[in-house]
């Protein structure tokens, strides 16, 4: 049965672009002008709407000893409970769904010294030459990355060089320029010790915990700031709200007949950005790399009702993927990678079920048990969550896009959220205490 809603997509893009006197029925003219409406009044959301005063003393510097001895504030329909996180397993009925993002957090800060001393700071983003992450870290030799580059201005041209030990012998690291992308460099990395790009970080590089922490990483970080079910090398950023569960909450999850899927976001450091614009359709977000396995999709197919996300990451991807499929159904080649404001555009009216049985005829067709894709969502409030029905995450910082996303899911209940737990105590930001938001089904 087609869709009417599929009517509206073929022609919104013409008709928002031209505003044309297009010969339709009223009433369709009329939905179609609203539809255009409703995506520009959504770029137009201040981000100064969504602040709130956060001292420096709520930022959880380090982390707590027992990572399941976090608060966990629970928000369902309006509701505010407080528990801890280790109750997470008698909280959460049998049946539901976790999705978990299993992506490993690399050593990405490596510094580097020139012969006149300036020390050069280079931070890997993402790799461009093998640009797949699993061929960049077994690479011997030679890569290439995108990087960030502290101290630029000192580092106009030549190699610099990183030393480091390997099995008690002396090996060095060096770090040549190729070529600048606006802000970003593209840095090919030559070594000559016998091992790995993966192995080669490991020595040389640091964890890089977030900035606002303000201090240096420590060897404790290299632990906690991974959780414990990490797999895939590739992010420079913990997908935070994982880091509560230990081992013996996912085996209680596990015995309670709790599904837990993964897939992999590699997060990058955009997650760091703040949104300068003072709407938020002038924020460009940053492109990240998921992968999924076929096993996930089918599971998503039959826990319509029962998906709860842990971490922002996982409810990106997650809700990319609905989108992915809707593409896939209307006949887009380029359906596995998904623009910032492409679904806003897309027509909604598919069920995940068949949004999902379209991204599984790709898997059929091709007869592989992966999905390689890429997204640059942008869920802001006014989004309608398709796959999630509530997620499990940390408190953000004022005016991020991270914010937004929460807001999309409760509403203006956020501030009830975030005056509640700057009342009670809560630790906010990476390290800080968890929460788990039920997704309001009206959002006002």
């Amino acid at each position: 049965m087609e869709h009417p809603i599929s009517f509206f997509f073929v022609i919104y893009h013409y008709f928002c672009s031209l505003k044309s006197k297009i010969l339709l029925p009223n009433d369709k003219k009329i939905a179609i002008e609203n539809f255009c409406e409703m995506v520009e009044k959504l770029k137009e959301i201040r981000i100064e709407d969504y602040t709130y005063d956060l001292p420096d003393e709520r930022i959880a510097k380090f982390p707590l000893e027992n990572r399941e001895a976090s608060k966990l504030l629970i928000y369902d329909e309006g509701r505010i409970d407080e528990r801890h996180f280790y109750e997470v397993p008698e909280i959460l009925d049998a049946g539901k769904m976790l999705v978990f993002n299993n992506t490993k957090v690399i050593y990405a800060r490596i510094l580097f010294q020139k012969v006149t001393g300036a020390v050069i700071e280079v931070f890997c983003l993402e790799p461009y030459q093998p640009s797949d992450y699993v061929q960049s870290f077994a690479a011997y030799g030679k890569c290439e990355w995108k990087c960030m580059v502290g101290n630029l201005k000192k580092w106009k041209e030549g190699t610099i060089f990183c030393h480091y030990r390997f099995e008690g012998k002396e090996y060095q690291l060096a770090a040549t320029q190729k070529l600048r992308e606006e802000n970003d460099v593209i840095v090919e990395f030559t070594w000559d010790a016998p091992v790995s790009f993966s192995e080669v970080l490991e020595c040389c590089g640091r964890i890089p915990i977030p900035p606002y922490l303000n201090r240096e990483s420590e060897e404790n970080d290299k632990i906690r700031y991974q959780t414990v079910y990490s797999k895939n090398e590739g992010s420079v950023a913990a997908p935070t709200a994982g880091l509560h569960f230990s081992i013996p909450v996912l085996k209680s999850l596990r015995e309670k007949r709790i599904t837990i899927e993964e897939l992999t976001l590699h997060v990058g450091a955009g997650t760091f950005r703040p949104v300068k614009s003072e709407t938020i359709g002038g924020h460009d977000m940053h492109t990240e790399h998921i992968s999924v396995r076929r096993g996930v999709v089918e599971h998503l197919c039959t826990h319509p009702e029962n998906i709860i996300a842990v971490g922002t990451t996982s409810v990106r991807t997650l809700e990319s993927l609905y989108w992915m499929g809707v593409k896939r159904i209307l006949g887009d080649e380029d359906f596995s990678s998904l623009g910032q404001w492409e679904a806003y555009d897309l027509p909604s009216g598919y069920s995940l079920k068949e949004s999902m049985t379209a991204l599984l005829g790709w898997f059929d067709e091709r007869d592989v048990e992966l999905l390689k894709a890429k997204t640059t969502i942008m869920i802001v409030p006014g989004y309608s969550y398709r796959v999630i029905t509530a997620m499990f995450t940390n408190f953000h910082q004022p005016q991020s896009t991270l914010l937004l996303l929460v807001a999309a899911a409760i509403g203006e209940d956020w501030h009830k959220v975030y005056d509640y737990a700057l009342a009670h105590d809560f630790r906010f930001l990476s390290y800080g205490d968890s929460s788990l938001l039920k997704v309001r089904k009206d959002k006002k």
